[in-house]
């Protein structure tokens, strides 16, 4: 059996996964928790690699 991982919320923290998970449609804060983990991941992948920016030849002196 698999098993459970959990965090110490306090209130404020909370309040925003409620918020998250409402807005993305989940069932669970947990859910919400993981969404905002694995955004961030992406995101974080995203700024790494420069993926989405525009690419431009060197030009130099061969």
């Amino acid at each position: 059996m698999a098993e459970q991982n959990r965090i110490a919320l306090d209130e404020e923290l909370e309040k925003q996964l409620e918020a998250v998970r409402e807005q993305q449609g989940l069932e669970t804060i947990d859910q919400a928790a993981e969404w905002l983990a694995r955004r961030r991941l992406r995101k974080g992948v995203g700024n790494l690699t420069g993926r989405g920016r525009a690419l431009y030849e060197v030009k130099g002196a061969k």
